[in-house]
């Protein structure tokens, strides 16, 4: 990624560009998806264009960096089109990372590593910008009064400053974790304590969670980083803390709503449900009672 843009200031242009003249951002975390969303976003632009041009800066090495648009872009090729309206306009890097994320962070339905990722981008083009403030006394809104960069990303996101770093924290778990974090496998709480552990033990527990059809719930996870810390944590310890939870769903029977429902009433509330479940069984095991004395 180039690291020096903007030098020559010129001013924002509306261009109409060829798509594969347009390339992603490196290291882009917002994942395009054709779902559902895409598709009617597909069949929108395939009626009326694009409403809203997408934001791009050039590239030394030929063609233009998507800085704002990724998804647009991607529902123009469904749509078939060739071509796309974009603002051209010569960004740094840092600049151009801030309008990226914020340009995605206003999405609705952000997965838990996208949300890391891109908090964690954005802090620190932050930070950069607020080190060359630091420097020159001339670029305002960057620790000029006295907040961090943390805090400044705190207020503009609607998070507490602690809550933004437990994302960011997730990126230091292993691609196999994070995914799933994502399909909500591991839940928010657990995954934090777990990004402490190192990654070859993170590897190991992959195998651990494998071989014991189990995944970490809040206190395992505080006691595999807390043995990980004191520089006990072997694979043998790994597959037992994870067999636990394993051992303990023996003693438990789960059912369904819909399982249960078509056997009652509409009208029935589930304490109802339950109370007619508890005298049915009383009542099976007295009969049963009765034909073991015969």
């Amino acid at each position: 990624m180039q690291t020096q843009q903007g030098k020559g200031h010129k001013s924002p242009r509306l261009q109409r560009l060829p798509l594969n003249a347009l390339h992603p951002f490196p290291g882009h975390p917002f994942r395009v998806r054709d779902d559902e969303a895409l598709q009617e976003l597909a069949a929108s632009i395939r009626e009326y264009g694009v409403m809203v041009p997408a934001i791009v800066r050039p590239n030394p090495g030929g063609g233009y960096e998507l800085v704002a648009g990724h998804r647009r872009h991607r529902a123009s090729e469904l749509a078939g089109k060739d071509t796309m309206p974009v603002i051209v306009r010569d960004l740094d890097d840092d600049q151009a990372t801030i309008i990226m994320v914020d340009s995605n962070l206003q999405r609705e339905s952000l997965l838990p590593s996208e949300r890391a990722f891109a908090y964690k981008m954005k802090l620190e083009a932050m930070k950069h910008q607020g080190e060359r403030a630091d420097l020159t006394c001339a670029q305002p809104g960057h620790k000029s009064d006295g907040k961090k960069s943390r805090d400044i990303l705190a207020e503009q996101v609607g998070q507490s400053r602690n809550q933004i770093q437990r994302y960011i924290r997730l990126t230091e778990l292993i691609p196999e974790l994070l995914d799933m974090v994502d399909e909500r496998k591991i839940a928010f709480n657990p995954a934090y304590e777990l990004s402490f552990l190192k990654k070859e033990e993170q590897t190991q527990l992959l195998d651990a969670m494998d071989s014991e059809q189990a995944t970490p719930s809040l206190s395992q996870a505080q006691r595999l980083k807390k043995y990980s810390q004191e520089g006990h944590l072997t694979l043998d310890m790994m597959r037992v803390i994870m067999g636990e939870e394993k051992k303990s769903d023996l003693d438990k029977i789960t059912f369904t709503s819909d399982t249960l429902r078509k056997y009652f009433p509409r009208s029935y509330t589930p304490a109802r449900m339950q109370e007619t479940i508890i005298k049915l069984l009383e009542a099976w095991q007295r009969k049963r009672q009765r034909d073991q004395e015969r």
